[in-house]
């Protein structure tokens, strides 16, 4: 199997962007009264948070207290979603949820503040493509309830 090579500009992100601490910054206001206890978590998050994206997979850790350290392998990888709300879209920002097949119906690592999220996302897709694995995209879904109706009827494309 052939592994594509990954951009060197995806490979040269390590940190997220400035305007998230800005992001951040709005979201601890909007928190009001909890402003003091929310804004520390955030800020001491944007200050330890570091990417890693190799041919293996991502890499993402953050934490002082309590030290965490996500690694996703391109195998593991089933769905990508590019998120942004109105802010966000304001600051130029964009988070890339990914998901796996580990039964959550959470992200299991979810990259903000990413310089190029469309090819960050990009980027993971080829690589899942490039290494023989599992295509992204739609995908056959059985239903328990639609299968015990109509056999015929089972899959539907999921997006």
């Amino acid at each position: 199997m052939s592994t594509a090579p990954i951009p060197p500009h995806i490979v040269a992100i390590e940190r997220p962007r400035e305007s998230l601490l800005k992001y951040y910054v709005l979201k601890a206001i909007a928190a009001n009264v909890a402003l003091p206890f929310v804004f520390p978590y955030l800020y001491f998050r944007y200050h330890t948070m570091r990417y890693r994206f190799d041919t293996d997979g991502i890499h993402m850790k953050w934490g002082i207290i309590f030290r965490r350290e996500v690694l996703l392998n391109y195998s593991r990888i089933q769905d990508i979603h590019l998120r942004s709300n109105l802010i966000e879209r304001w600051l130029g920002l964009a988070r890339i949820e990914i998901q796996t097949a580990s039964g959550s119906a959470n992200a299991n690592m979810m990259l903000e503040g990413m310089e190029d999220p469309e090819g960050c996302a990009t980027s993971c897709t080829r690589g899942c493509a490039a290494r023989g694995e599992r295509k992204l995209g739609p995908r056959p879904i059985r239903s328990p309830r639609c299968c015990m109706r109509s056999p015929e009827n089972c899959v539907r494309f999921a997006r």
